[in-house]
């Protein structure tokens, strides 16, 4: 066993175990990691109680009763995970849940590295890395509502170019309506964790696409470093007929086997200020008798359209593409900054 620092770790593509409890996992874990829990949530607040109430002996006593059954297991888990790729474990801070994983596996000769400093260490590096100018120019796709923006950059992903969905890893799609069929958006910490593991996969100096967001997606925020390079970056103005946007939110919305009327409906009620609510209770009669054509086109001419001030932004892009085929769109946009 040997410790090894985050740069360190980052740079050997291993496989990543979290020996952490599920919800520490949950909460936030390394690019990639397998959670293997020497504890699981109940038997970690017990061992904590223990600690707080009795001393560190008795909590040793109790972890060690509950972790030395599972051992045989995880043994055999790491081992198997080992086959191909380096084994990188880790604890919340490089304590006592690693150390004595890493003696263990050390004595069944299962070769494996430390985290040093454990998650603790990997969060703070991730932190520091949004403190600092990013080594990237950023690309932004701006461009009304429902001009294909977001699939052009998922036909970029495909393509391998480097791009980045902001709302895919924020789960939110950055609107009234964002979280609608979505379900449960990730916690900060994991978000840019997320955006932190995309960021590496980019050598420095590459163009990195990404779509015009505000600060906030849903209840994540775009750290602060990350705005200012796309706020500084190149403006692409991405364009679509009105019918083409109306039919591409109704499919975003509806696509599927889930009925998200219930929820579209319970959105609608935050634009009663800006809408009145004699007018949000029509649309929302509209949506429960099936008829989301007549909302979508109302919601484009008197909310998102106003919200976006097309002419100023017509003016800051340097280039304008049409969002109608995004797979096409994308091809033009790699064309076009190849040229620069």
């Amino acid at each position: 066993m040997k410790d090894l620092t985050v740069a360190e770790v980052l740079k050997l593509n291993p496989v990543f175990v979290d020996l952490r409890s599920p919800k520490e996992y949950q909460e936030d874990h390394l690019p990639g990691a397998v959670n293997l829990p020497l504890l699981d949530d109940k038997e970690r607040h017990v061992v904590g109680t223990a600690y707080a109430q009795d001393g560190s002996d008795k909590a040793k006593e109790l972890g060690l009763e509950f972790v030395a059954p599972k051992l045989p297991g995880l043994v055999g888990q790491i081992r198997q995970l080992g086959q191909n790729k380096p084994v990188v474990i880790y604890c919340w801070r490089g304590g006592l849940r690693s150390l004595a994983m890493g003696r263990v596996l050390e004595l069944m000769n299962v070769p494996n590295y430390r985290l040093q400093g454990g998650y603790k260490a990997f969060r703070r590096y991730v932190y520091e890395y949004f403190q600092q100018d990013l080594p990237y120019k950023m690309v932004v796709l701006h461009g009304l509502t429902g001009t294909g923006k977001t699939e052009i950059i998922r036909e970029l992903i495909k393509m391998g170019e480097p791009a980045i969905d902001l709302e895919g890893l924020a789960n939110n799609r950055g609107s009234v309506f964002g979280n609608v069929g979505l379900g449960e958006q990730p916690t900060q910490k994991r978000f840019e964790t997320c955006l932190f593991s995309q960021f590496q996969q980019f050598a420095p100096g590459s163009f990195v696409v990404v779509e015009g967001e505000s600060k906030r997606i849903g209840r994540n925020y775009v750290p602060d470093n990350v705005f200012r390079a796309m706020q500084n970056g190149i403006k692409v103005l991405v364009y679509d007929d009105f019918s083409h946007r109306v039919e591409r939110i109704i499919k975003e919305y509806r696509d599927g086997t889930e009925d998200n009327t219930q929820e579209l409906i319970k959105s609608l009620s935050f634009l009663t200020k800006r809408l009145g609510k004699k007018r949000v209770d029509e649309l929302k009669e509209l949506l429960n008798a099936g008829n989301i054509f007549a909302v979508v086109e109302y919601l484009l001419v008197n909310y998102y359209d106003p919200l976006y001030n097309l002419e100023e932004i017509e003016k800051e892009c340097q280039f304008t593409v049409s969002g109608h085929n995004p797979e096409q769109a994308a091809q033009v946009l790699k064309q076009y900054l190849s040229t620069l």
